[in-house]
């Protein structure tokens, strides 16, 4: 899965995010959903989200169990 959309993505989900500061590099942070911050169903870019700690990005994987 992708992260492009927002019914695949759920709070407490283990989720690969791009923050906006490494959006140049695409260094991966990972972590669990706290927040999906993004209210439309698709994004291109990926769901934004904030994570547990804080952080917020654009989801660029989810991982499964």
């Amino acid at each position: 899965m992708t992260g492009q959309n927002r019914n695949d993505i759920t709070p407490g989900a283990e989720v690969d995010i791009v923050l906006k500061a490494d959006q140049r590099t695409g260094k991966l942070t990972s972590g669990i959903v706290k927040d999906i911050l993004t209210k439309s169903p698709t994004h291109p870019h990926g769901i934004k989200v904030r994570l547990t700690d804080g952080q917020v990005g654009r989801v660029k994987g989810i991982k499964t169990k």
